[in-house]
């Protein structure tokens, strides 16, 4: 049933149909043509097909059992290698494992190393920075001690100039005194004279004249005993006079030394000028000398005069007593116009003192307030500087008025607060406020003629103040309500500082900044706008602008009240002038009086 199967005969199909010829084409067959259809109706033709097919197949598989034969060996062979090579990879990773190890010790001792050098850098450059700070400290200080011992050093060389002229002062006044003097001196020898000229009294008053003798002979044992004390003053003020002159004289030594140096080209020219200074000294010693002696002669002629005129003493020693109490009387007046002239030069003296030093106080606050402005100019911009200047002149040559000056001399605060004003003003601090913008038109127009460089200025007719609400925070500070300033002026602050608070620290600042849409400064001048930039860093108090401004505001005030003072002190040195003519018209009447002996 497989044969016919496979023949092409089916069980479910007992129907064939023959075709047309072919029964006749297999009567006329050939003999090979009959078998091959024998065979293939029995089947072999499909054997021989399925056993070629077979064959085939069996030789493919033969060819496939080699290659894989061939595969394997070549598997084995690589499984060899492979075992090999994971014997190598062991070894390498444990090598490797043990270069690494190897290299973490070493990269871990390097690191330490690093590390400790790196402290050691750190601390050399804490160090130093410490030591850079002390010294940048220390060149302050000393810089401050520089400036506080130049003002010393101004100030002693103008209380040297005030005792230079109080000395002359008291030159000219002992001068003064001992012209009184000699005049004095010369009076009581008129006087003397005029005794001694006089006659014997009448021998009724030798009784009484031999009373006043005693009394007289008193009077010498208790001037004899004051003469001492008088003498000894005198030394002393002879002492002080030759002590006074020593120095001077030292003085003058060491001026003439030092120009010797540049005097003298040779020690020959330095002998012979000084062997002509000493010719020069002696001639005016032996000059003295004869003078000397030529006084001594006429001191032994003035004493025999003066013993010859004891004579005549007796005979005026009644109408001495008689004129002495005239005198007394006139000398009690004297005295007391004396005491008040010396009181009146007393005060005035004093007032003199005062006034040096009020004039040297504002000379010296004056060099300050000059200094502050050349500081104050050189703080602002070339451009802004000179159109500062050129505004003043033209105000001044113009006489333009509501012209108010600029932000940073019409504010005021406290010091602490420099640092926030300037940073958040910049050269705002320099915009110049007017009353109107007409004002500022007419001055631009001259500053444009002129070249007087450039100014930018705030008309308060046109200025709006912008309304800001400021968060309600401990820690920030509207930067407006600490600044110090005319209600008249409102608008143009606001405009400058309305939009930026104080806060407390950077932190506070950034948050602020980005919430409440503020411009943030701290204490210290770091700023945070309200775009989110930050500007910091380090500020040099010692260049603030408010700082000279307010050194230049205060000394200002200082000078006026000062010389408001010095004026009064001029009017009372004035009136006591005028009081001191009157006493001394007064004293010259009663010095008159005693001189005729006659009462005042």
């Amino acid at each position: 049933m497989n044969l016919l199967e496979s023949a092409g005969f089916s069980r479910s199909n007992p129907y064939y149909v023959v075709q047309q010829g072919k029964i006749a084409s297999l009567t006329l067959m050939k003999d090979s043509e009959r078998l091959d259809l024998l065979k293939e109706i029995g089947g072999t033709r499909v054997y021989e097909e399925r056993r070629k097919e077979s064959l085939k197949i069996m030789q493919e598989t033969e060819n496939k059992r080699k290659q894989i034969i061939e595969v394997v060996q070549y598997i084995e062979e690589r499984l060899k290698e492979l075992d090999e090579e994971k014997e190598e990879l062991k070894k390498y990773q444990q090598l490797d494992k043990q270069r690494r190890s190897l290299e973490y010790t070493i990269f871990e001792k390097e690191l330490q190393d690093a590390k400790t050098k790196l402290d050691e850098i750190e601390d050399a450059r804490t160090k130093v920075s410490e030591k850079s700070t002390s010294m940048y400290n220390s060149v302050l200080e000393a810089h401050e001690r520089f400036k506080t011992l130049e003002k010393d050093l101004k100030n002693l060389s103008k209380e040297s100039q005030a005792m230079v002229k109080e000395k002359d002062a008291a030159e000219k006044r002992k001068t003064e005194a001992m012209k009184k003097h000699a005049k004095v001196e010369l009076d009581v020898r008129d006087f003397e004279e005029k005794i001694n000229g006089e006659g014997r009294m009448k021998e009724d008053v030798a009784k009484e004249l031999k009373s006043l003798e005693k009394e007289i002979q008193k009077q010498r044992r208790e001037l004899e005993k004051v003469r001492p004390l008088h003498e000894q003053q005198l030394i002393e003020e002879e002492e002080i006079t030759r002590g006074i002159m020593e120095r001077e004289k030292q003085l003058s030594l060491l001026y003439q030394k030092q120009g010797r140096a540049t005097q003298f080209s040779s020690k020959a020219a330095r002998d012979k000028w000084l062997q002509k200074e000493i010719d020069d000294l002696q001639r005016v010693l032996s000059s003295t000398t004869a003078q000397e002696e030529k006084l001594q002669e006429e001191i032994g002629q003035l004493n025999e005069e003066v013993s010859q005129q004891e004579k005549n003493i007796e005979a005026r020693s009644a109408e001495v007593q008689e004129q002495e109490s005239l005198i007394s009387k006139c000398q009690g007046d004297f005295g007391s116009l004396k005491i008040e002239r010396d009181e009146l030069q007393e005060t005035r003296k004093k007032l003199w003192k005062q006034e040096n030093q009020l004039a040297s106080e504002i000379d010296k606050q004056k060099s300050e307030i000059v200094k502050a402005e050349k500081s104050l100019d050189h703080a602002a911009p070339g451009d802004i500087r000179r159109g500062l200047n050129s505004v003043r002149r033209i105000c001044r040559d113009h006489s333009i008025p509501g012209v108010f000056g600029p932000i940073c001399e019409l504010l005021d605060c406290d010091d602490k607060f420099f640092t926030a004003v300037e940073v958040t003003a910049g050269n705002s601090l320099f915009h110049v406020v007017v009353e109107s913008d007409e004002i500022s038109t007419r001055i631009i127009r001259y500053l444009t003629a002129e070249k007087g460089g450039r100014v930018t200025f705030m008309p308060l007719n046109r200025i709006r103040a912008p309304q800001v609400n400021y968060p309600h925070n401990p820690d920030v500070v509207p930067l407006l309500k600490k600044l110090k300033f005319s209600s008249r002026f409102a608008p143009a602050f606001a405009q400058v500082f309305g939009r930026t608070v104080i806060c407390r620290d950077l932190d506070v600042a950034t948050k602020v900044a980005r919430t409440d849409g503020l411009d943030c400064i701290t204490m210290e001048g770091d700023q945070v706008s309200k775009k989110g930039g930050m500007t910091g860093g380090f500020y040099d108090y010692r260049r603030s602008k408010l700082k000279l401004m307010n050194i230049i505001r205060q000394n200002t005030k200082a000078i006026n009240s000062k010389q408001e003072e010095l004026a009064k002190v001029r009017t009372s040195i004035q009136d006591i002038l005028t009081n001191m003519l009157l006493v001394a018209a007064v004293s010259k009447l009663s010095e008159l009086c005693i001189h005729m002996h006659v009462p005042a």
